[in-house]
């Protein structure tokens, strides 16, 4: 997927509808999640149970040296995530989810790049599949999430199978007519722009361009 999407669900809805049973975490609500900023992902725990905690985008890999200069990619590939030196730990030992409830894809036309808006035909949020590293107290930058393209939708069950055995067979797009989408406004395309107004539709732009 690209690098934006809406976070607008507040810490409660999510510990609702992915069952998490931490204390709730602080996550600022944003019709424009970009990179480096803190988001709200559903992981397990030690102890087996479903935590949501707020980590930074952008994956800093178990190896980095230089915490400040590291490569900190913020999506994975599904055809390279099980062999790349960059993701494969993190892939086997650190799986999480990372709720969306609209994300933003791009469509070029004779106007330029179109954003369009995508989200789930029934409401429900959509569910990316996510990888993270934790570094240790006092490290900068600390917990870092790394999220991935939208070939990684699977819908609600996914968040019950999103598991250790199996995962690389989950690594496929969404089923048919399950996602709408919708042209918004290029104000998407800057990450000083918020709130709902991004995710209003725009007239005039037909919706097969996408």
């Amino acid at each position: 997927m690209c690098g934006r999407y809406a976070s607008f669900l507040p810490a409660e809805a999510l510990a609702r509808i992915f069952g998490t049973v931490n204390p709730l975490p602080n996550f600022e609500c944003t019709w424009n999640m970009a990179p480096t900023r803190e988001a709200p992902v559903v992981r397990l725990a030690r102890d087996g149970q479903r935590h949501l905690d707020a980590l930074k985008w952008g994956l800093l890999p178990y190896f980095a040296k230089d915490l400040k200069k590291a490569r900190k990619p913020i999506n994975a590939r599904s055809e390279t995530v099980t062999t790349s030196r960059m993701f494969r730990e993190a892939f086997i030992k650190r799986r999480c989810l990372v709720p969306a409830p609209i994300y933003y894809e791009g469509s070029d036309d004779l106007k330029g790049k179109t954003p369009f808006a995508v989200a789930r035909v029934d409401g429900e949020p959509v569910a990316f599949a996510g990888i993270w590293e934790e570094w240790p107290l006092g490290a900068d930058p600390g917990p870092h999430a790394g999220h991935h393209r939208t070939d990684w939708l699977a819908g609600l069950a996914w968040r019950s199978r999103w598991r250790p055995c199996g995962a690389a067979a989950l690594l496929r797009p969404a089923p048919e007519g399950v996602l709408r989408f919708w042209p918004v406004d290029k104000k998407v395309g800057n990450v000083r722009n918020d709130g709902p107004g991004l995710i209003q539709p725009i007239p005039d732009i037909e919706p097969s361009l996408l």
